[in-house]
């Protein structure tokens, strides 16, 4: 083989590698995201089956069935990525079988006409007469390396024809593992738009029921929203308090600013803290994010709006809130509508737990990653077991879904 030949198909064997590479890699990332979102749809399915056994409020279970239907939209749209990027690969596949077997033709054929000619001076006679009638001793020489790099270049030419019957072998049983994933996962997706057709004809039908009653429902939201804003504005007043407490003897820079005096271990921890943005575990085993941080338009009745500085979390009966990262209790309290509420500090971040119906720390501990806070309550509004989970710096509010992984 030529040294060009043999550089174009090193070349080509590392640029299909990194291409093989990052294919893997995409499709394991798919395949993660799909499991999640099923395992998801699992939970909400369940809470759902749950709740609806307590629940009164025909809003409440449209919420609950907006969450599934987006939760199973996102699951649709993930697994028809993994089917184009198997659509991909396998027309990929195709092109590559083509050109091997194109090449394994083309390696036979010159292999066929090396053999015969090899048949034609295959005796040491000739191979002798072949040396012995070279003019000197260089030419004889240089029939000696031409013989030998001829019998190398016949040995390449067989190994080469056995590489790409192989490759073609592991290609073909790739592809056929490929259709057979692709078949299953547009079954499943078969199986998955069938229940999202069902899930949205049920939501058209609650839908309809709050049409009809469109006031009535506009002021529920906008009670329940005054009830979030009163527990915000408590949790608001903890904070303040805390800070003050915190800072008498501080700077009159911290104390006008209203943020926690500074030491070098509250900075070490809120450092920490920092770098494990996006990181952060979730507060609780299993859950469902009900509401989320900020202001947004009401997923049912859009003319009115929802705010909220944290998320709201659904999870199992008798859920515990466990801390999302090293730090001291610095508040446990009790607010109405909220049972009882847990701050953790992490220098002068602080994540605050609340509608604990129950409480496993006390003021003052230093607590541990992952570590039970407590159990859950169950909301006075849904029925439901709903932990209310904030993280503020100082008393800057932050969007708790830009620190806990995938939230």
């Amino acid at each position: 083989m030529s040294r060009v030949l043999k550089t174009l198909v090193i070349v080509s064997l590392l640029l299909g590698g990194f291409l093989s590479h990052a294919q893997d890699s995409k499709r394991k990332e798919l395949e993660n995201r799909r499991f999640e979102l099923q395992q998801e749809i699992k939970r909400i399915n369940a809470l759902r089956t749950s709740n609806l056994k307590k629940q009164k409020s025909v809003l409440t279970q449209v919420e609950d069935l907006d969450t599934q239907i987006s939760t199973t939209e996102r699951l649709i749209k993930v697994t028809n990525q993994q089917a184009n990027l198997l659509t991909r690969n396998i027309n990929n596949n195709l092109k590559k079988i083509e050109k091997f077997r194109d090449e394994l033709v083309s390696l036979k054929e010159d292999y066929d006409k090396m053999i015969v000619k090899s048949y034609k001076s295959r005796s040491n006679q000739n191979r002798i007469m072949f040396l012995l009638s070279s003019k000197n001793f260089l030419q004889a020489y240089k029939r000696v390396q031409y013989m030998k790099q001829y019998t190398e270049y016949r040995k390449e030419q067989g190994e080469q024809i056995q590489e790409r019957t192989k490759m073609l072998q592991t290609l073909n049983a790739d592809l056929i593992e490929q259709r057979k994933d692709k078949d299953k996962l547009i079954k499943e997706n078969k199986v998955v738009q069938a229940q999202l057709r069902k899930d949205k004809e049920a939501q058209e039908v609650l839908v309809a029921q709050i049409r009809k009653k469109e006031g009535q429902f506009t002021a529920e939201i906008r009670k329940k929203q005054q009830e979030i804003n009163r527990i915000d504005n408590e949790i608001d007043r903890i904070i303040r308090e805390a800070i003050a407490k915190s800072n008498k003897g501080a700077a009159k820079e911290d104390v006008d600013r209203g943020r926690f005096k500074a030491t070098p271990e509250s900075k070490a921890l809120a450092s920490k803290f920092e770098q494990n943005k996006g990181k952060l575990p979730w507060p609780v085993k299993n859950g469902v994010v009900s509401m989320r941080f900020g202001t947004q338009p009401h997923p049912i009745v859009k003319s009115t709006t929802i705010s909220s500085n944290g998320v709201r979390i659904d999870t199992e009966d008798k859920g515990r809130a466990r801390a999302v990262f090293g730090g001291k209790v610095s508040e446990i309290q009790a607010v109405k509508g909220a049972n009882k509420v847990v701050m953790v500090r992490h220098g002068d971040y602080i994540t605050i737990y609340s509608n604990l119906s129950s409480v496993s720390v006390r003021k003052g501990d230093d607590v541990d990653i992952n570590q039970d806070l407590g159990e859950i309550g169950k909301s006075t509004a849904t029925g439901k077991t709903t932990l209310y989970f904030l993280i503020y710096k100082n008393t800057q509010k932050l969007n708790p879904a830009s620190w806990v992984f995938k939230m």
